[in-house]
């Protein structure tokens, strides 16, 4: 077997796939600039809230805010919505403006990941693990504990 496979640098961001009657789910991670460790806090959470009911035209889901990125699931309110890169952008530069410790900048690193989720399983076991995050990093015993967490908006799955 070859190790010749290509080191992406960058994701490819896809636009997201409509299927008849069936949801479209997008699970993103974000990062911050340099894997600083400045998202998990009380100031930093409400602003990201903010933005998100700002930049509707995606909504967010469940969602987990570590110390250096954010999980979290979102899906188009509308038909006609932007491409997920250009929102993504949008909210990134609503909370830069917004952000409460100006001697943090930049905050982001300039891409993110996406996957499109196929199935409510796969939903499902996305949600147990980001949720998780917080357990296996050891900064709480539960994931009940973690008060970066929360659901914007319920993305039912439907088949």
């Amino acid at each position: 077997m070859g190790t010749d496979r290509p080191k992406r640098k960058t994701p490819a961001h896809l636009p997201a796939i409509q299927r008849f009657n069936t949801s479209i789910v997008v699970f993103v991670t974000v990062c911050t600039a340099r894997r600083a460790p400045i998202l998990a806090r009380g100031r930093a959470h409400e602003t990201l809230l903010s933005a998100w009911q700002e930049a509707r035209l995606w909504g967010v889901g469940r969602y987990v805010l570590m110390p250096d990125h954010i999980h979290m699931f979102c899906s188009p309110m509308e038909w006609e919505c932007p491409a997920l890169g250009e929102w993504i952008k949008y909210w990134k530069s609503i909370v830069s403006r917004k952000w409460p410790w100006p001697d943090e900048h930049p905050i982001w690193q300039r891409s993110f990941w996406d996957r499109q989720l196929r199935t409510g399983e796969s939903y499902a076991a996305k949600w147990h693990y980001v949720r998780h995050n917080p357990v296996r990093k050891g900064f709480v015993a539960t994931p009940d504990e973690w008060p970066y967490q929360g659901e914007m908006h319920v993305l039912e799955w439907h088949d």
